[in-house]
């Protein structure tokens, strides 16, 4: 049995005024990447690249695409054309089982070495270690 001011409240009768509403909203955010083989026409030869000393954070919001390259990292090509490799601690056999991986998003939209983990869609992680740069390496004459 329900008291008198439950049921007042829930009948939205009310001697003080309008009767009161209750709202709830929950919004939930994540990125998800999915690598998945391409098809179609074969793709061009790949540039060889090099790898310099890369930023702290990347910006989620600048994340266009990722590519698996290596089981120890992930390229991640941000708008504008740039890439960059994240660097695990060790090696992550996990990302490429299930084709795909996640990335929790943060408060500050931020991906950052030395504190954020990239989610394998057969739930394990992979610490980043460090951001690299990714430029094409200089043909030899």
């Amino acid at each position: 049995m329900i008291g008198p001011a439950l049921a007042l409240l829930l009948s939205g009768a009310s001697s003080a005024g309008p009767p009161m509403q209750f709202a709830q909203l929950i919004i939930r955010r994540s990125v998800v990447v999915k690598m998945s083989q391409a098809r179609g026409p074969a793709p061009r030869p790949m540039i060889p690249l090099r790898e310099r000393k890369g930023p702290k954070c990347v910006p989620m919001e600048a994340i266009a695409g990722a590519a698996i390259m290596e089981p120890d990292s992930v390229d991640i090509i941000l708008r504008g054309g740039d890439r960059v490799r994240a660097r695990f601690s060790s090696k992550c056999p996990d990302l490429d089982y299930y084709g795909g991986f996640y990335v929790k998003p943060t408060e500050d939209g931020m991906l950052c070495a030395d504190r954020d983990r990239i989610k394998a869609r057969s739930g394990g992680e992979c610490e980043i270690e460090r951001f690299r740069r990714l430029i094409p390496a200089k043909e030899k004459d």
